[in-house]
This record gives structure tokens, sequence and C-alpha cells, in this order.
């Protein structure tokens, strides 16, 4: 029996006991990696010689400095756009390849800091722009609960090695629902945290205001744990709010009102992934909460709205990948701004160039006014329509995606249909409110999550309900 197929406290609890060695926790991580990873391709990056010294060092511990990490010994798998010091970090594409960080991101820091073992660099959509992990300069990832679906997206090689069994936990980021996705699509959990929760230093950014590092896992105490991890102060980061997230006792939610979107179960929704929710609505009704309907006018206009920010900020912040600085540099050129553009050419990747390309036409003179500032007042409503929701309900309740995880290049010659996989999530990123996809079901024997949503900071309560209809 493996290891992960118990608790991480409990896991935590047999190293700190000496009952189970951190160096045996990390040879079962890296034993499943080498059977499973070349055929579901979730690393990019795998550290064996690193994952093993740290193991010794965790085991040369005593008793006493063992307990107080909360991760002691526990393995673990890092999304590859988080910088971690002197381990490739390659985000996802050829322009980062080689590249290694002369830091740890703040949440890296602070699982190390815990005592858990970074084991790898997982693999995702570059840049962190996709739904599906098909758009990886190292190769597309699969699903391990059938390798001809994709694993969702961006953050697919951290759900899909979750889901794989080869670590228990996993860093992941979320810019417009790319960890709550493929946890969806992997039947796994994943947390994407109120902006400004969990730092985002060290984070390489797609879309600065969006972006948020959250937990993956397989359950929902799991995640709660490494929340608890991540979160708080560091003053490295402008946008950090300083708040902490404390892993308390899970409460009840009598009495609470659990909001149905109606905007959610309209159009677009299968009949099976319509069932699957409406069993969670009965759960939670049967442990004391109340449904109520309530109303989000402005979602209609998320996915318009997110990819007008979201590459605006995308042509910003990939500027710096020039060249000159670090990551790959064009061969054979005649002057810097030949450089400049052979190396982004070669560098980038077609959906990345597409997004860059809508981002300088958005923000560009004469079109600012039309696109940009328009979907920054939009995004407003939304998160209105979101505050006026919370007056009425404590949570909100929802589908995760339309339908299961799709076959592997079914979307890739339809953008559109391809964004749209992302319409219940892109707008808690919008508002800045946390969410979190728990395991629901399956059709047709693909997972299917269901999504909570809180007012910002209400992870506690969210996480209560999301305890129940898990």
């Amino acid at each position: 029996m493996s290891f992960f197929d118990t608790s991480v406290a409990e896991i935590v609890k047999a190293v700190q006991s000496g009952t189970v060695t951190a160096a045996e926790l990390v040879e079962k991580s890296l034993a499943a990696i080498a059977e499973k990873n070349e055929e579901i391709n979730a690393f990019i990056t795998v550290c064996s010689d690193e994952a093993r010294a740290r193991a010794k060092e965790i085991d040369a511990l005593s008793a006493e400095q063992k307990s107080t990490m909360v991760l002691c010994g526990i393995p673990i798998a890092v999304k590859d756009n988080i910088s971690t010091k002197g381990i490739q970090t390659t985000s996802g594409s050829k322009i980062l390849k080689g590249y290694t960080p002369p830091y740890d991101a703040d949440s890296v820091e602070r699982i190390i800091a815990a005592g858990a073992i970074i084991v790898g660099k997982t693999n995702l959509d570059e840049f962190a722009m996709g739904s599906s992990n098909e758009n990886s300069a190292y190769g597309i990832v699969r699903n391990p609960r059938n390798t001809n679906a994709v694993p969702g997206g961006s953050s697919g090689g951290s759900a899909a090695a979750v889901a794989a069994d080869m670590v228990p936990l996993a860093l992941g980021s979320d810019t417009g629902g790319s960890i709550r996705q493929p946890a969806s699509h992997c039947g796994i959990v994943g947390i994407k945290p109120t902006y400004g929760m969990v730092s985002r230093y060290g984070l390489i950014a797609y879309a600065s205001s969006l972006d948020q590092i959250g937990p993956m896992g397989n359950s929902v105490e799991d995640c709660a744990l490494l929340l608890s991890v991540i979160a708080g102060d560091d003053r490295r980061d402008s946008t950090n709010a300083r708040k902490t997230y404390s892993n308390d006792a899970f409460s009840s939610v009598k009495g609470k009102k659990i909001g149905l979107p109606a905007e959610y179960f309209g159009e677009g929704l299968t009949d099976e992934v319509r069932a699957i929710i409406d069993e969670k609505k009965a759960k939670l009704v049967e442990a004391g909460a109340e449904l109520v309907t309530v109303h989000l006018p402005h979602v209609s206009h998320a996915i318009a709205t997110y990819y007008v920010i979201a590459t605006a900020e995308a042509s910003s912040n990939l500027s710096r990948f020039d060249g000159v600085k670090f990551g790959h540099r064009a061969e054979g050129t005649t002057s810097l701004i030949d450089m400049y553009k052979k190396t982004r050419a070669e560098g980038f990747g077609e959906e990345v160039k597409k997004r860059i390309m809508l981002g300088t036409y958005v923000l560009s003179s004469g079109y600012y006014d039309a696109y940009y500032l328009k979907a920054a007042q939009v995004r407003t409503l939304i998160t209105q329509d979101f505050e006026n929701a919370f007056k009425e309900c404590n949570l909100i309740l929802s589908p995760v995606t339309p339908a299961p995880a799709f076959m592997i290049g079914e979307k890739t010659s339809d953008p559109i249909q391809m964004y749209l996989t992302d319409i219940y999530t892109v707008s808690a990123n919008l508002a800045g409110i946390p969410g979190i996809s728990v395991p629901a079901g399956e059709v047709n024997g693909l997972p299917v999550g269901a999504q909570l949503m809180a007012p910002k900071w209400g992870e506690k309560g969210m996480l209560d309900a999301a305890k129940i209809i898990s």
C-alpha cells in the first residue's frame, strides 16, 4: 500500500515518530515518477539528488525539531513557473530552458521550512497560458484517469502528479481557473486563495492582478494544511495582504446560506454535470444549509473581460524575456533589434505569441479606451455582482467546468471553445475571491468537480462546506 493512501497529517506523524523515514517517502515518490512520468509527462524536471539529500537532512533532525514541521518529510511537486533556487525553472517555455533561479519563491521557502521535500517541477501550459496543458514546450500532459484526455491547465502537471500518486501535494498557480479546472478534470482538490493571501514573490508573472499560488492535493484536509503553510506576510510582494490561514478544525454549515448563481446553471452546462452538482446541493441541505438563488448579471462578459485584462498584463510582463538578461538567446543576429526579434520568435510558442499580440493591441493608442479601459470597468461590475450576492448568501456553489475533460487535440483548432472551458472559474480571479474544486462524481469514467466560492478571506467557511461535499 502506498504511503499516499493516508492523509498528509498522518504521514507527517509517522515521520516525526520515526515509524517512517523521509528517505523512504522520497524513494517511493521517485519510483512512482520513474514508472509513470514517461507516459503522463507531469514533470519537466525531477530533482532526485536534491530530494535525497534533503531527506537525509530531515531524518538527521531531532524529534523536537521534527515536531515543529507540519510537512515533515512530505514529497511535494512545484509548478515550473514558481522559482526554485538552483533548480531549473522554465515556465513551460523554450525561452527559459536551462534557467536556474538564484532565489526561492516565498511559497517555496515556506514549504521547505515546514519540512517538505521538493521532488520535481511540474509541466504546464507555457507561461500558464492555456486550459489543457497542450501548450508546453516540453510536451503535452496526459490525464492519469484517461491518458487520451487532457488533464486541464495550466496547472495540469501538478494535478496529474497528485492524481497519479506521484506526490501527495503540489503547488499550482491560478490565473483564471488554472488550479481548479485541472483539479476537477483529474479528480483531486485544488484551492485558489483570495488574491493577496499567498505571496506572488517568485511566481513568474502571467497576469499580475489575477495570478495566485495555491495548493493541490487528494483531500480538503491536505490542501487546508498546505494553505496554512504558504499563506502569510511577505514584504517582498506589494500585493500581499499579510493575512494568514489557520488550519483549525472543520465546522458545521448548519444555518449557512449557499447561493446558486442562475447564470451558472443555464445553457452550456451538460445534463450529467448538472446532476452531479444537484447531488452536492442535497448534501449541503442534509447538513443543515439553506439553498438560495443569486444573480451575477455581468458574468456573461467574464471570459471577454478576462482575456483583455490577462493578455494586456501578459504583453507587459513578458517583455522582459528578450535574450539579454537570462534564458534563450538567438544565434547569428546582426543587431540588438534583430536579436530581440529572433529570440522571441524562437523562444515563445504560438499561444504565447497570440496573447502577447492581443495584449499589445488592446493597450495600443486608439484602442486602450475601447478595450482595456472597458474591460477594467466590467471587472468592477463583476466584483460588485459577487459583493451583492454575498449579502444574500455565505457561499456560492457552482460547476467547475461545463463538462468533463475533453480529448487531447479536440479543441486545439477552436480557441473560443477552449477559452469557454473556464467560463465558471475566471470570475473568481477577476473579483479576487477564493474558490475550491472538490471531486464530485464521474461522467463516462472521467472526474467532475464541484466549485465553492466565498467572500474575500472566507477560506475557512469555504473549506468547511468543501469538506462536507467532498
